[in-house]
């Protein structure tokens, strides 16, 4: 198998809800449900990896407080190397709604100031030769980002093949923005964007359109991925080829992190050797158990089949 990594935001999530309706300002409700959970895109990816029995790398940063030390304790020997910032931890609160969707307010925290010497100083070159990076949390963590071409010129140095989700931009997708991510994705083998981001960054209503927009600025052979959520997920590999996986039918009850476990498990079935078409499968029947369980669990279900172990 080829190894796996993951570089950008973690974070404190705590979840609560659901909520509906909306309340006014100045009242209280009360809900059924409350969670203080490891989070962020990195995060989660990193714990879907874990829960599947993968093995993986990831290099974080976090801040100085019992929620930075909770961070770090949950991810044990992996997390060894990780800077500590004298901000305080970003924390999300989420409020999710009935359907399963979701809302979050989040603090800048720590994110802002994880560095790519930070995240160098976590990452094992040699390890990781020939393998999958997945890298996210684009517009959190300004100090890394401001540096993405060196960071991109350590990943080919060392023949690692760099996956992108950019997530979501603050401001939204400004033609500043745009403009930032095509020049990441020209360094890019795996794009993983949802079927929002890019429509948004291809300017198309079309998934498969935008798709192809998307690969138009990345190297040769690249592969781009499109996140549908209840519709499953669309693939172009290096071939051209249009590829489809359905999501299953199921109860949904917490979709947040659903896209980072989509990225966990197609990258893994990937690393594993898998076609394009299974590890494209294996994304969004996983990310499909993800959000009917709650707790979250992943018992009985393999990255590279449809069957219990």
């Amino acid at each position: 198998m080829r190894p796996l990594a993951v570089v950008g935001n973690v974070n404190i999530d705590l979840i609560l809800g659901p909520a509906a309706p909306w309340p006014k300002a100045g009242t209280e409700i009360i809900v059924d449900h409350d969670e203080l959970r490891v989070g962020g895109a990195a995060g989660n990816s990193a714990l879907a990896w874990e829960a599947l029995g993968v093995d993986f790398a990831i290099a974080a940063n976090i801040g100085d407080d019992q929620f930075g030390r909770w961070l770090k304790e949950s991810f044990g020997h992996r997390a060894e190397k990780w800077p500590v910032r004298p901000e305080g931890t970003t924390l999300s609160v989420g409020i999710t709604h009935p359907d399963g969707e979701r809302t979050f307010f989040t603090t800048r925290g720590h994110l802002p100031r994880f560095s790519l010497e930070d995240a160098l100083s976590a990452l094992d070159g040699n390890a990781l030769q020939g393998g999958y990076l997945l890298l996210c949390g684009c517009f959190l963590t300004d100090d890394l980002t401001a540096r993405y071409d060196a960071f991109f010129d350590w990943a080919d140095s060392n023949g690692i093949a760099v996956a992108l989700d950019t997530g979501w931009p603050l401001d939204g997708w400004t033609e500043r923005n745009r403009e930032a991510t095509r020049g990441w994705l020209s360094r890019s083998a795996i794009a993983l964007l949802n079927e929002v981001e890019s429509n948004a960054l291809a300017g198309s209503d079309d998934p498969a359109e935008a798709a192809r927009t998307i690969q138009a600025h990345m190297p040769a052979g690249a592969t781009v991925v499109v996140k549908r959520g209840p519709d499953g997920a669309i693939a172009i590999g290096p071939d051209g080829a249009l590829l489809s996986a359905a999501a299953p039918a199921v109860k949904v009850i917490d979709t947040i992190g659903a896209g980072d476990v989509f990225n966990a498990a197609f990258l893994a079935a990937l690393a594993a050797g898998k076609p394009l078409s299974e590890s494209l499968a294996a994304g969004t029947r996983i990310a499909s158990r993800a959000i009917s369980t709650l707790p979250r669990s992943y018992d009985g279900i393999s990255i590279f089949e449809d069957t219990k172990r």
